[in-house]
C-alpha cells in the first residue's frame, strides 16, 4: 500500500499525463471527450478523497489550517472550472481556452501541494501513518468515484 505522499503523486502524474493528453486534442473528438472522463472523473474523486483522509488531518492543526484551507479552496475554484468545462462545446474556441487555465492552475496547485504542504503535513503525519492514511485515501477514492456522476446530477438539480 503506497503512502497518503506516494498516493497523491501517482495520482498527480495521472492527471499530468492527461493534462497533457487532452491538450494534444483538437475539437470534440473522441480522444478527447475520452481523456476529458478519465480526468474529469479521477480528479473529482481524488479531491474529495483527499480533503476527506488528507486535509482534514492538517486542519486539526491551528498551523496547518490555513494550507489546508488554501488548497480546498483551490478545489474549489478548479471544480468551477472543471464543470464550466463539462457544459461546454469541446469543438468551441472558449473551451480550449478554459482549458488551458484549469490547466495552468491545477499544475500550480500540483506543484504547491507537493513542494509546500506536503512538508506541513508531515509535521502532522507521522511516518508512522504515511501507510494507514494511504490506504484510506485509496479507498475513499473508490467511494467517491462512484458517487461523481451522482454528485453532478444533485447539483443541476439544485
Amino acid at each position: 500500500m503506497p503512502s497518503i505522499y506516494d498516493a497523491i503523486m501517482q495520482d498527480h502524474a495521472t492527471h499530468r499525463a492527461l493534462l497533457r493528453e487532452i491538450a494534444e486534442t483538437s475539437g470534440d473528438s473522441a480522444a478527447r471527450r475520452d481523456a476529458w472522463n478519465r480526468f474529469y472523473h479521477d480528479v473529482k474523486s481524488h479531491a474529495a478523497a483527499e480533503e476527506e483522509t488528507f486535509y482534514s488531518k492538517l486542519m486539526a492543526e491551528t498551523w496547518g489550517q490555513d494550507a489546508a484551507r488554501h488548497s480546498v479552496h483551490e478545489h474549489q475554484q478548479l471544480d468551477d472550472i472543471m464543470e464550466e468545462l463539462n457544459t461546454t462545446d469541446m469543438s468551441s474556441p472558449g473551451w480550449l481556452a478554459r482549458f488551458k487555465t484549469l490547466k495552468h492552475d491545477y499544475e500550480h496547485h500540483m506543484e504547491e501541494e507537493e513542494n509546500e504542504v506536503f512538508a506541513r503535513a508531515r509535521e502532522v503525519i507521522g511516518e508512522e501513518q504515511n501507510d494507514s492514511f494511504g490506504r484510506a485515501f485509496e479507498d475513499r477514492k473508490v467511494q467517491e468515484r462512484k458517487l461523481v456522476d451522482e454528485k453532478v446530477q444533485d447539483s443541476l438539480e439544485d
